[in-house]
C-alpha cells in the first residue's frame, strides 16, 4: 500500500480490486429489494402497456447504457419496454430529438455522483417535456442531486449502489461495473436463481483476473503508444469504456480507439501500426463469436500490430494469436454478465500502463482540465412552448 501511495495509485488499485465483493453486495441488495423493484415496473406496465425506456448518463455512465442495451433488447421484456440509450450530453444539447410528449417514458439515469450538470439537467428537461415520466436512478452517492430529487416521488425508484462503489479516484471502476450489473438484474427476465448463478460466476472470474495481475502487467510493459479495443454486442460498450480508462489514466499519452469487430475494417483499422496493441473481446454467443475470432485472426495474420490478443472464455477454438483466456466453464456466461470481468481486465491494464509512464492514476490530470465531476458546463434554459 505504501508503494501504491507513492505512485499515486492507491485509490484506483483498491477500487479495482474490490469489485467482485461489490458485485456480490449489489446482488444481495437486488435479492432483498426484488419485490419493490418489480412492483415499480409492473405498475408502469399496467398503466401504459408498452413504455419507452431511455438509458442515460454522461461519460462512463453513458457507456453503462451502451453495454446493457444489446443484452436487454434480447433478454428483457420488449413487449412491455422499448429500450433505447441516449447520453445525457446529447439529450441536453438537443432535447426535442430524444424526449417526446406523446411517449410515456421511463428514464433510467446512471450516475456515480449524481451531480454532473448534464445528468441533473436531463431530469429537469424530461419533467418539462414528458407528461408521463417515470424514473429509475441508479447512483453511488446518497447525497447527490439525482438521489435527493427522487426522495418522496412515487414515480421515481432510487437504487443506491454499495457505499464503496462511490469511487474516490478519478476514473470510474467499481461504480461503472456495479451500475451495469444493477441494470442487468432489473431488466433480465431470467429467474432469480439463474441470475444468482451468473453473479457467482462473474465474482469468481473477477477474482481470477485479479490473481493474474502479473500477466496483465506484462502486457502493459510492452513497448506501445496506441491501443485498440474491439467487441460486439454488450462487449462493444465495454470496449468503449476500457479504451477510455487507458486514455484517462495516462492523460492522453496513449492514443486509443474502440470499435466493433465488424466495424473496424471500415476505415478505423488504418489506426494500427507497429506501436499498437489490439485486444479483441470475444463474445460467448456462438454466432457473434465467429466474427470476433475472424477479426482476431486477421489482425494476427496482418503482422502489423505490436500485439493482437483475444480476451475470451475457452480458447480451445481460438486462432494462433495470443490470448488472455478464461476457463471453458465460463463459456456459457451471457455476454452482459461476462462484460464485468472483461472490464476488470481493461482497468488493470490501464492502471499498469499509467504507472509505467510515470503518471498518477488517482489524479491523472494535474492541470485540472478534466475533472472527476465535470465542471464548466453552462446549462441554458430551454424555452417553454405554448
Amino acid at each position: 500500500m505504501e508503494e501504491l501511495k507513492r505512485l499515486g495509485a492507491a485509490l484506483t488499485a483498491r477500487e479495482i480490486a474490490q469489485q467482485p465483493e461489490l458485485w456480490a453486495e449489489t446482488f444481495a441488495t437486488y435479492r432483498r429489494e426484488q419485490a419493490r423493484f418489480e412492483g415499480f415496473l409492473q405498475t408502469i406496465r399496467e398503466r401504459h402497456g408498452r413504455v419507452r425506456v431511455l438509458f442515460a448518463g454522461a461519460g462512463s455512465s453513458a457507456y453503462v447504457g451502451e453495454t446493457v442495451l444489446p443484452f436487454v433488447k434480447r433478454h428483457g421484456d420488449e413487449h412491455a419496454f422499448e429500450f433505447q440509450v441516449t447520453p445525457t450530453t446529447s439529450l441536453v444539447a438537443d432535447p426535442t430529438s430524444y424526449l417526446r410528449a406523446d411517449q410515456p417514458t421511463l428514464l433510467v439515469s446512471f450516475a456515480r455522483s449524481g451531480n454532473s450538470p448534464e445528468s441533473v439537467a436531463t431530469v429537469h428537461l424530461a419533467k418539462q417535456l414528458v407528461p408521463d415520466l417515470y424514473q429509475i436512478i441508479i447512483t453511488c452517492a446518497p447525497d447527490g442531486n439525482l438521489a435527493r430529487q427522487a426522495d418522496g416521488d412515487e414515480r421515481s425508484l432510487l437504487w443506491l449502489m454499495p457505499q464503496r462503489a462511490n469511487d474516490q479516484a478519478f476514473a470510474m471502476t467499481g461504480s461503472f461495473t456495479c451500475m451495469v450489473l444493477a441494470a442487468l438484474l432489473l431488466f433480465d427476465r431470467r429467474p432469480l436463481a439463474e441470475k444468482e448463478r451468473y453473479v457467482s460466476q462473474i465474482c469468481a472470474l473477477g477474482r481470477s483476473v485479479i490473481e493474474r495481475e502479473a500477466e496483465i502487467a506484462a502486457l502493459a510493459g510492452l513497448d506501445f503508444g496506441r491501443i485498440v479495443y474491439l467487441g460486439s454486442g454488450p462487449l462493444a460498450g465495454i470496449a468503449r469504456e476500457v479504451q477510455l480508462k487507458i486514455l484517462e489514466l495516462t492523460a492522453g499519452r496513449i492514443a486509443t480507439l474502440f470499435d466493433t469487430s465488424l466495424g473496424f475494417r471500415h476505415g478505423p483499422k488504418s489506426f494500427v501500426d507497429e506501436q499498437t496493441l489490439v485486444f479483441v473481446l470475444i463474445s460467448n454467443d456462438p454466432y457473434t463469436r465467429k466474427y470476433d475470432l475472424d477479426m482476431l485472426r486477421e489482425l494476427h495474420d496482418d503482422g502489423i500490430a505490436r500485439l493482437a490478443c483475444g480476451v475470451l472464455a475457452d480458447d480451445g477454438d481460438g486462432p494462433a494469436a495470443p490470448t488472455f483466456g478464461f476457463p471453458a466453464a465460463y463459456a456459457a456466461l451471457p455476454d452482459g454478465y461476462l462484460a464485468l470481468p472483461f472490464a476488470l481486465f481493461g482497468q488493470i491494464l490501464a492502471l499498469h500502463t499509467a504507472v509505467k509512464l510515470g503518471n498518477t492514476p488517482d489524479t491523472p490530470n494535474p492541470r485540472g482540465t478534466v475533472n472527476r465531476v465535470v465542471k464548466g458546463v453552462t446549462i441554458h434554459e430551454f424555452p417553454q412552448h405554448g
